[in-house]
């Protein structure tokens, strides 16, 4: 849909009617994953995220996949950034930056807290927390800044997402594949190149901006941390996955109805700490579509005095 056939807004929407927009013209991977508006205030955004087998990251401990914390606090500060506007313009994340504070508890849905703490006439700041039983107690923490009028759609004027065509996140077995232990990141389809680069096909249920339309921000980041994930194990011959500390991620440009290819870089390795950089792109690999920055936790070798 092009945007001079999009229905408009009017200048200012009341904010209950904003409210209920939200709620029910988010992103097509946010109606897709089951993310809930539960409560709302100018600038801030309570949410909820069912608990679903195919969110798991590791079938052997059954923690949810980083990226759906991500692609999680990404939509849920957006929708906070949203709650301080009118509903008039567009936005999209700028960088996000997350830190993982604990692992989340498998069976229990997640939750986030989203405030929009300022806004300029370009720029949203935002911060978020994602928790499930207190928010006291999170399971990660989020900062991120929106560009305010980053194109010409407008997603709350569009029409919601015909529930015939919704798209559905299952994850088809692959004993013998690199995410056997991996629903999620089989649920998007990545795989592993001979080169040592990762794929990320591109698919109805991970677009953000269906009037683009665009790749979601969270399922960018999802990638970006699958791959870091992936490539540091190898290239340390680690035993068992690296447990993520923090990631900052920053977008460059619009992800497109395109496939998404991604590597990784060991920046520092200590004894127990990994920094690491990640980028992905598109069909030019000198034009970056986001970039991400981060730590890793190695974990402890069977046997190791660290154990």
């Amino acid at each position: 849909m092009s945007s001079s056939s999009t229905p408009s807004l009017p200048a200012t929407l009341p904010f209950e009617e904003l409210a209920e927009a939200i709620k029910g013209r988010r992103s097509d991977y946010g109606h897709i994953s089951g993310l809930q508006l539960d409560r709302f205030a100018p600038g801030e955004a309570w949410s909820s995220l069912p608990y679903r087998p195919v969110f798991v990251g590791d079938t052997e401990t059954g923690v949810l996949h980083g990226g759906v914390v991500t692609a999680m606090l990404d939509e849920s500060c957006g929708m906070a950034v949203q709650l301080a506007l009118d509903g008039t313009r567009a936005i999209a994340t700028l960088d996000l930056r997350i830190d993982y504070q604990k692992p989340a508890t498998p069976g229990l849905d997640i939750k986030a807290h989203s405030v929009c703490y300022r806004t300029t006439r370009s720029i949203a700041f935002v911060r978020s927390t994602a928790y499930q039983e207190s928010e006291d107690d999170p399971v990660a923490t989020a900062t991120a800044c929106f560009m305010i009028g980053a194109n010409r759609t407008n997603m709350l004027a569009d029409r919601r997402m015909d529930s015939r065509s919704i798209p559905t996140l299952e994850a088809p077995e692959d004993p013998d594949g690199p995410f056997a232990r991996s629903p999620f990141a089989r649920c998007l389809g990545i795989r592993v190149n001979d080169d040592g680069t990762l794929t990320m096909p591109f698919s109805p249920k991970i677009i953000g901006n269906p009037i683009l339309p665009a790749i979601h921000g969270g399922m960018t980041g999802a990638f970006l941390e699958t791959t870091a994930i992936i490539g540091v194990a190898h290239e340390l011959g680690a035993a068992a996955p690296p447990k993520p500390i923090g990631l900052t991620i920053n977008y460059l440009r619009s992800g497109r109805a395109l496939d998404s290819f991604a590597n990784v870089s060991i920046v520092k390795q200590g004894r127990r700490i990994v920094a690491f950089e990640a980028r992905a792109w598109q069909d030019d690999a000198d034009k970056p579509i986001a970039t991400a920055f981060g730590h890793f936790m190695l974990r402890p070798t069977p046997g190791s005095d660290e154990e």
